[in-house]
């Protein structure tokens, strides 16, 4: 998921930790490793079970102990921080893509460049690994990837004798026989405005020339375009921002509204409405762009990386290269619908008949890499607020984005110019 701040609003009702411990033979590390891992897991009350049942067949298996604590997603990263300053903290911690390289110029994870873990990286789909370098240097091994897509309502665009739209035009024009502000519901969280963006040919910094981009001529069209959905009456919104993540889902989940864009993390709990008791109703296709075909939306998902400074460097390392494997990637996907990092996990016929993992290949793989930059996570704040202002009407796309790209040269990128 993201994808850093709409996972928070999937993830941000888990509290307390779920604690399990899974025991090994002895003598499967050195005399320099604790043989014992305490792996915090930020996934949610979906997919936590399983990987918490992953890391203990992995433990057993390499013998020795794990501990899995379930954090909250919206408190890990400042958790984790805070921890790792003082030299305390999980061994292995489940980031967020865009805390890698963040964490790395802190000093929090281990450089993992010389290890087993980085030896062989040909099988990871390329935009993933990206995320877990820094400075030409590895950090981290992806886990799982994802992206946004087009859900929709197979019976309600059927019934209107509606295909599913491949431009932002087409949302409009079907909007007339879908039921006008019912046709599809945009959620005001920033990460949701990268389709529009990159679907516009835009994006938030041009990290390689240190540049601020935020408010290009690209970006401000794309705002228009999602404004201009709302002004059309084609698409919702809700007013508040805080809600806007849980309004879509009930929305979409019992049938109000015929589309929504979000990404694989969402399947389980759209299975669940009154509109998909029919699982089979639910369809998934890529996001719409400007023009056919050109649609475009961000990469997200997470990486695991170890603590700098850990008692059990070699186990887990070992649990990392088990819970990153081919085999461990393809229970994921089997049992949560969630996409492996791993090209060969697609070869798995298992995965191939998945139909939510086949949907969201093509969509994955044509995903939009972020900048990979120690900041990237901070880029959402400021956007967030302008893009939920220019929805709500209270902003000018132009004038927004150029209060956006001042946050971030007064705040966030200080040594990019804007422009």
């Amino acid at each position: 998921m993201r994808r850093t701040t709409l996972v928070t609003a999937v993830a941000a009702g888990i509290a307390g930790a779920l604690t399990l411990t899974a025991c090994g033979g002895g003598g499967g590390t050195s005399s320099a490793d604790s043989g014992e891992v305490t792996f915090w897991d930020t996934s949610g009350p979906n997919e936590s079970p399983v990987f918490a049942k992953i890391a203990q067949d992995c433990a057993a298996k390499g013998g020795y102990k794990v501990k899995t604590e379930t954090v909250a997603f919206d408190q890990a990263l400042n958790n984790y921080k805070t921890a790792a300053q003082g030299g305390q903290g999980p061994d292995v911690f489940r980031a967020e893509v865009a805390w890698v390289p963040q964490l790395a110029k802190l000093g929090y994870v281990m450089d993992l460049t010389g290890t087993d873990l980085a030896k062989d990286s040909s099988d990871f789909l390329e935009t993933p690994l990206g995320s877990t370098k820094y400075e030409g240097k590895t950090y981290g091994v992806p886990q799982v990837t994802d992206s946004l897509a087009l859900f929709y309502n197979k019976k309600k665009l059927a019934d209107a004798g509606v295909e599913p739209p491949k431009t932002w035009d087409e949302v409009k024009a079907a909007a007339a026989k879908l039921g006008g502000e019912k046709t599809i519901f945009i959620n005001n969280d920033a990460y949701y405005a990268l389709p529009f963006i990159y679907g516009a040919g835009g994006d938030l910094v041009d990290a390689d020339a240190k540049k601020i981009v935020v408010n290009s001529a690209e970006n401000v069209k794309a705002l228009e375009t999602a404004k201009g959905l709302l002004d059309a009456k084609a698409a919702s919104t809700a007013l508040d921002p805080a809600n806007s993540y849980n309004n879509m889902q009930a929305a979409f989940s019992g049938g109000e509204v015929a589309m929504v864009i979000n990404g694989p993390w969402s399947v389980a709990d759209y299975l669940k409405g009154t509109a998909f008791t029919d699982k089979t109703n639910l369809g998934i296709a890529p996001v719409p762009g400007e023009t056919a075909g050109k649609g475009s939306a961000p990469v997200g998902g997470h990486d695991y990386v170890i603590r700098q400074g850990t008692k059990a460097k070699d186990s887990s390392q070992k649990l990392i290269a088990c819970m990153s494997s081919t085999e461990s990637q393809v229970q994921v996907a089997k049992e949560l619908g969630l996409l492996p990092t791993r090209k060969s996990a697609y070869d798995n016929a298992d995965v191939k008949s998945n139909p939510i993992v086949s949907a969201f290949q093509p969509v994955a793989t044509a995903a939009h890499a972020r900048p990979w930059i120690p900041e990237g996570g901070q880029l959402f704040d400021p956007l967030k607020i302008a893009y939920a202002d220019v929805l709500a009407g209270k902003k000018a796309p132009k004038a927004a984005l150029d209060e956006v790209a001042k946050a971030y040269k007064d705040q966030v990128v200080t040594e990019y110019s804007i422009g």
